[in-house]
């Protein structure tokens, strides 16, 4: 007698997921114009990101000789200098508005990477990353806050469910990190130098657009100062573990930038087909993060999704280590590292949802802005010394398995890393407001 019912209710949830896929363009119909141009900067953002940030680990390799060691150092400082200082970013816009950060965010990654385009030595590409990530560091926060306020202005007007509004900016910017590797790719046949400047010519037009479009002061949004107190926490030991498990998600997505470049181009003899693989990841993203976050919120606490990611990307570590002792090349070699991605990928959308919705369970009461800072930047800092050491064991002849299996071993253990007895009440609410959400 029950198994009617749960029919008809499944069938029911696809026809409104179904009408809620063709009703976006409706949606979108219907935005302000902030939200729209929030929402194409965050496609315009990624488009000139990856455009150059994926085969920057050639470039360094190659055309200026860095040791893997060094590598792995200059791509973790990239992510500490913009994980770790996200916190600064959001308190920034909070006090001085949304219109002064972006644009200071602009300017700074346009120096960046017309910075990276000409540096031949090491002092100076460092100190291109390290402009390159904090400029995302700060227009990332602000956009990402004036979005998610904006959607709930938006509901309370009788538009819609805000979670319709941050799943078009979800979209937007998973459509960037398709759009751009393969802009990149066909500017590396003529020179790194010139996907550098291509990159900053995307954000001289975004920096051109906000300039005349983006409101000196947004109606509703009023400028804070934001304390908070360290102390408290960092005695809060469950939320330190959180950061650590995350952390080591984050380091394995970065090998998306280190290690994997380094097996498409043994395998295919270029680094051509990584713009495919780039694109997997993103069209995976973009049509299943939603769908896996509903059937993992109907399942799974927060503690079992995170580990049941965790493990899926010990797994897409695992597939290379057990197929790269064979040698194989060609179409047949890629397909591990296309097995890879499709792995890490899936771990990441069932991860980042579930870090996030955590933190406000372990935050203390008026500090989960404090918390949801130190989530990036304790891990961006893992990511720095833990890129340094999976660097150097490219560089150390192990035998080829071996880098891929100890890069497994780290998600694996971090399961233990992971708090108990996680809130399911708050957890629903939260992962609502955030579909999707992955940090790049």
């Amino acid at each position: 007698m029950t198994r009617q019912p749960t029919e008809q209710a499944k069938a029911a949830d696809r026809q409104t997921a179904a009408a809620a896929g063709a009703s976006r363009l409706r949606t979108w119909s219907r935005l302000n114009p902030l939200l729209r141009l929030l929402i194409l900067t965050q496609l315009a953002f990624n488009v000139g990101f990856y455009a150059v940030l994926p085969f920057l680990a050639e470039h360094l390799g190659t055309a200026i000789g860095m040791a893997g060691w060094m590598v792995g150092l200059v791509l973790g400082l990239r992510t500490f200098s913009q994980q770790g200082l996200f916190v600064v970013g959001g308190a920034l816009a909070d006090r001085y508005g949304v219109r002064p950060v972006v644009l200071a965010g602009c300017a700074l990654r346009i120096a960046g990477f017309a910075w990276l385009g000409y540096a031949d030595r090491t002092w100076a590409v460092i100190g291109a990353v390290l402009l390159i990530g904090f400029a995302a560091a700060l227009f990332s926060p602000a956009v990402e806050s004036e979005v998610a306020r904006q959607a709930v202005v938006w509901e309370e007007a009788g538009g819609g469910p805000r979670t319709s509004v941050l799943a078009l900016f979800t979209v937007a910017g998973q459509a960037g990190a398709f759009v751009g590797p393969f802009l990149g790719a066909l500017l590396l046949a003529v020179d790194f130098r010139v996907a550098c400047l291509a990159g900053a010519g995307v954000f001289v037009l975004v920096l051109a657009g906000h300039l005349r479009l983006l409101p000196q002061h947004i109606p509703g949004r009023q400028r804070v100062a934001v304390k908070g107190g360290a102390r408290v926490l960092v005695g809060n030991r469950r939320f330190l573990a959180l950061c650590c498990a995350y952390g080591a998600y984050l380091l394995a997505y970065n090998q998306l930038y280190l290690i994997l470049p380094d097996e498409v181009e043994r395998a295919a003899g270029s680094q051509a087909p990584l713009a495919w693989l780039f694109a997997l990841s993103s069209l995976l993203v973009v049509t299943a993060q939603l769908p896996l976050t509903r059937w993992a919120g109907d399942r799974l606490d927060l503690r079992r999704s995170m580990a049941a990611g965790l493990l899926l990307i010990a797994a897409g570590f695992a597939v290379v280590a057990a197929a790269r002792p064979a040698g194989w090349t060609g179409n047949a070699g890629l397909l591990p590292a296309a097995g890879f991605v499709v792995l890490l990928t899936l771990g990441q959308m069932l991860v980042a949802p579930a870090a996030r919705a955590w933190v406000p369970d372990l935050a203390e009461d008026g500090r989960l802005g404090l918390y949801m800072g130190a989530l990036s930047s304790v891990s961006g800092l893992i990511v720095l010394i833990g890129s340094a050491g999976t660097g150097s064991l490219l560089d150390v002849g192990l035998p080829p398995a071996v880098p891929w299996l100890v890069l497994a071993a780290i998600p694996v253990a971090s399961v233990a890393l992971l708090p108990r007895r996680p809130q399911p009440a708050r957890r629903g609410r939260t992962l609502g407001h955030q579909p999707g959400t992955a940090r790049r």
